[in-house]
């Protein structure tokens, strides 16, 4: 049965995920003169539901890659809250300049044993969570350009099927562990508990770094306080306007450092169909 309705499903904690996933929906959606509707994933409540889609949808799922997989505090929700009741899906990852290493793997895995069929794959260069050195205003217009033709070809795989697509093969092993972080000296970077900090100069307890954060860690009375668990991923860094938020763990800045120093020359963007 083809397809009657184009979903975009994304975790984006920065809003990079959220621009990819929805360009390629938008395209798709125009291509195959279906309606689109958007669902995103990144906030606690919003992980609290369930997700259920049928043979009639096809769904475009997006996640940015941590340590060159999924991130690992968001994986559980991806396993049990989408379900994908015959659905097609396209996998699409972003990562930050260096590597997706085994990220869109992992999410087409995922994808497959929820009970969607995965007929295209694509890893996205975006700008990094970390810094702005790496993937800068990324995706760019280009990239979009990218995104555009990728959709376009999905749309005519979909027009020309005849039976359920055999599941798409992308590099990488779902299995694989974690990347380990360096730092400037070649050794890894151990920052686990490193937390945001906050410049009370600068902070006018607006609450937006605790609405932003998906992982609901900030005290939202009390900005400057993290009781919850903090995943890195920037949000609340990016979304404060007064710049009153920021990271001074050694180790993670030193591993800041070496991502700079290595990876600032532009990555391309890879499809698979």
């Amino acid at each position: 049965m083809k397809p009657q309705r184009v979903c975009a499903l994304y975790y984006s904690a920065t809003g990079t995920t959220d621009r990819a996933v929805n360009t390629i929906a938008e395209a798709l959606a125009q291509k195959l003169e279906l309606p689109l509707e958007r669902f995103g994933f990144t906030k606690p409540a919003e992980r609290g539901k369930e997700y259920c889609f049928t043979e009639r949808d096809l769904v475009v799922v997006g996640s940015p890659t941590y340590a060159g997989k999924l991130p690992n505090k968001i994986l559980p929700d991806f396993k049990t809250r989408l379900h994908g009741g015959g659905a097609l899906a396209v996998a699409v990852v972003l990562f930050g300049n260096r590597s997706y290493d085994n990220s869109l793997a992992e999410l087409c895995t995922v994808l497959e044993e929820n009970g969607f069929h995965t007929m295209a794959g694509g890893a996205f260069v975006g700008r990094h969570a970390f810094t702005d050195a790496l993937g800068e205003g990324r995706p760019d217009w280009d990239d979009k350009r990218e995104m555009t033709a990728f959709a376009q070809k999905i749309a005519d795989k979909v027009n020309n099927l005849t039976d359920i697509p055999a599941p798409i093969v992308v590099p990488g092993d779902a299995a694989a562990p974690y990347y380990v972080p360096k730092g400037t000296d070649g050794e890894p970077a151990k920052f686990l508990k490193a937390k945001p900090q906050t410049d009370l100069g600068k902070c006018t307890f607006c609450g937006a770094c605790a609405r932003f954060c998906p992982m609901g860690a900030i005290d939202p009375k009390n900005p400057a306080l993290v009781p919850g668990t903090c995943i890195k991923c920037h949000a609340c860094v990016r979304k404060c306007t007064k710049h009153a938020k920021y990271f001074d763990d050694p180790a993670f800045l030193s591993h800041v450092a070496m991502l700079e120093a290595n990876f600032a020359d532009p990555k391309k963007n890879e499809v698979f169909l």
